[in-house]
Parts: C-alpha cells; sequence; structure tokens
C-alpha cells in the first residue's frame, strides 16, 4: 500500500487533504504535526487502519527520518509559507520522496526551482502551490482563454464566507503582505501597491457585493509570463464583514508609513479578534476569474468563471488540487521529474472533478468585451 506523509496533517487544510485522501484513495496516511496527542486523536477518528500518527516538526526535519516512515510522497500543508524556506522539500528529495505543497507564497514559489536539478538528479517530482494559487488560478485561466489570440487582462478573487475557520498560518500569511509593497503587472508595466490596497466592491454572482483588496500572490509573477498579458493582472481576496476587510485596510496605514515593519507578528491578536465574529456573515464563499482579450478569430472577448460554495465546504477548496495532482501521481500519470510551480500540471476539468462530494458549483460565461 502506498504511503503518504502529511506535514500539518492536523491544519485547517491538512485535515481536509487527509479525509479526501482516505476517502478517495486507497493509501495509508501517516498524520504528521508538532502534537503527537492531537495526530493520534485525528488518526484514531478515520477508518481503522487507514491513518497513523506521528510527532514531526517540518524544521527540524532529516532524510534519515523521512525514509523510516516508508512514505513515497511528503505533502506539506503546515505554513505559512511566507518567509519560509525549501528545508522540507530539500530533504523529501534527499530522501528520494516525491514532494506536494499547498504554498501560496510569491517569494516561496519563484523560487522554489533552485530544487530542480537536485529533483531531477533523485527522480523525483517536487511541486509547489497545488492550492487555490497558483494552480487553480491558472488551470481555470488555461481554460478561459485557451485558443485566444491575445490576452489583455486577468483579474483573480477570492471571497471566503466568514464562518469559515482560519488557522493561524493563514492569518499570519495575510498580515505579512498587508501595507507593503506589493509588485503587479498593472496599466501595462511592472509597478507597485500596498498590500490589502486597490478597494473593490464587485457583484459576485452567487455571494452578492463583497469587498476585495490586493493580495500578494504567485499569480502576479506567473500569469504576465504564461499569457503574455498585455494590460493587467490583479489577484484580490476579501473579508466577507466590512468590519474585518475595511479595518484590516486601516490597519496596514502604519506598515505603509513605515511605522511598523509588518502586521504578522499580530497574527494571534488578529485570528482572536476574527473569531469573537465568527458567528456572523454566512458560510459561503467564492472564487472568480476573469479574463479580456482577443479570441480565435480576433474579436474582443470577455470570460469568466465564477466558484461558489455552500454549506461550508469553502476551506476544503485549497486542498482539491493537491487531491487532484496526487491522483495523477499515484496513477503514474504524470511522467515528469523535477521541481516546479503547480501550473500546467493540471487541467481545470481534473481539479473541477474533486468538486463533485461538495456544495461546489461553477459557471462559465463568454460575452463581447466592455469597451
Amino acid at each position: 500500500m502506498q504511503k503518504i506523509l502529511i506535514i500539518g496533517g492536523t491544519g485547517a487544510f491538512g485535515r481536509r487533504l487527509v479525509q479526501g485522501l482516505v476517502t478517495s484513495t486507497g493509501c495509508a496516511i501517516v498524520i504528521a504535526g508538532r502534537t503527537l496527542a492531537t495526530a493520534e486523536r485525528f488518526a484514531a477518528s478515520l477508518p481503522p487502519g487507514r491513518a497513523s500518527a506521528l510527532r514531526l516538526d517540518r524544521r527540524a526535519l532529516t532524510a534519515p527520518l523521512l525514509e523510516a516512515t516508508g512514505a513515497g510522497i511528503l505533502v506539506d500543508a503546515a505554513g505559512p509559507f511566507q518567509g519560509a524556506d525549501f528545508g522540507a522539500a530539500a530533504t523529501a528529495i534527499a530522501a528520494g520522496m516525491h514532494y506536494v505543497d499547498l504554498a501560496d507564497a510569491r517569494d516561496f514559489v519563484a523560487g522554489f526551482a533552485t530544487l530542480d536539478q537536485a529533483a531531477k538528479a533523485r527522480g523525483v517530482l517536487a511541486v509547489t502551490g497545488a492550492s487555490s494559487t497558483p494552480a487553480l488560478s491558472n488551470a481555470v485561466a488555461d481554460a478561459l482563454v485557451q485558443g485566444w489570440r491575445r490576452v489583455d487582462r486577468i483579474e483573480i478573487a477570492i471571497a471566503p464566507g466568514n464562518r469559515a475557520p482560519r488557522g493561524e498560518a493563514v492569518v499570519r500569511a495575510i498580515l505579512s503582505y498587508v501595507g507593503r509593497p506589493v509588485r503587479l503587472f498593472r496599466d501595462g508595466r511592472w509597478q507597485t501597491a500596498p498590500g490589502w490596497s486597490l478597494l473593490a466592491r464587485p457583484s459576485i454572482e452567487g455571494l452578492g457585493r463583497r469587498w476585495l483588496s490586493l493580495c500578494e500572490t504567485p499569480d502576479l509573477d506567473l500569469m504576465p509570463a504564461r499569457f503574455a498579458v498585455r494590460d493587467t493582472v490583479i489577484f484580490r481576496a476579501g473579508l466577507e464583514l466590512g468590519l474585518l476587510h475595511l479595518g484590516l485596510a486601516a490597519a496596514g496605514w502604519p506598515v505603509r508609513l513605515g511605522l511598523l515593519p509588518s502586521l504578522a507578528p499580530l497574527s494571534g491578536l488578529a485570528r482572536r479578534f476574527a473569531d469573537l465574529l465568527i458567528g456572523c456573515g454566512s458560510d459561503r464563499g467564492g472564487m472568480v476569474v476573469e479574463a479580456a482579450g482577443l479570441d480565435e478569430e480576433g474579436a474582443r472577448r470577455m470570460a469568466r468563471w465564477t466558484l461558489v460554495a455552500e454549506a461550508g465546504d469553502g476551506p476544503v477548496i485549497p486542498t482539491l488540487p493537491a487531491l487532484a495532482l496526487i491522483r495523477l501521481m499515484l496513477a503514474g500519470e504524470i511522467d515528469r521529474t523535477g521541481a516546479m510551480p503547480c501550473v500546467g500540471l493540471l487541467t481545470l476539468d481534473r481539479i473541477a472533478a474533486e468538486f463533485a462530494p461538495y456544495s461546489i458549483t461553477t459557471e462559465i460565461t463568454t460575452d463581447p468585451a466592455r469597451s
């Protein structure tokens, strides 16, 4: 039986990925976390014989330790990846294990290719960003602009429901860039804007009007090059409650003014404050990817993909690209080695197939582009 080791397997995303693997594959899962008792309780809640627990800190990994687990794939779902090094991935490669992570950190994903030669030498595949960004966002964009002559603009937005659980790693990841300069391709040139700026409040099908702000994500680097975008690539995200969203925008001003280097050290306090309002808002979230350009006939075209998750199923979405990728790896359908971001490896259809057990609906619309 193939064995998969999941670091952060008891976290907000790790738990959901473990449950998905147990439900849909025949693999044995090793749930690794810094607290053994928590991992053991989670393993005991799963079907007998499917999961075991291991106390493990990704900062103290060694190749012999990983080899001793007997796992063939290491998944890092711990986060946050902002400011993290490539230690876990490099150690997995040294141990001859395939590697997958859920990183959405721009610098982490951008530098991951430094592991490419080592991964090829060991004959393993190491993939970063098998999550909502860049894996899902790029798979959607691939589908929207297939055959187009030109891509002028791509805009992505993620709008979770307020009742979605949020781990401190997620909160810290967001706070790491709020108020800090974010480099983006906008109006045909590279420029910077403060993180959590560029406020917008569009109406999203199935969700209504949601506040959105600029995020620091790998797509801001990857999409301008992959799609030869002529004008703009923007990635925004939002908090459902205006109090939280606009409050975070205001909290970024001391960083903008150079009075604070970062809000990341306040992640624990921010999470506790947000948890006080966890009963407000809804459990409905969504994601939108919109592209504009010239279609295969040279006509101006706008294409839009919308996802709506209900019944609290939104937080599972960041794990589904990883689940789809691991399925392909187990089936031997990815005949590649090396280290790379999770773009071009998964089609939208492959990822969307993982939506089936959940209250997730998607829609693609195409219209003449707005002038």
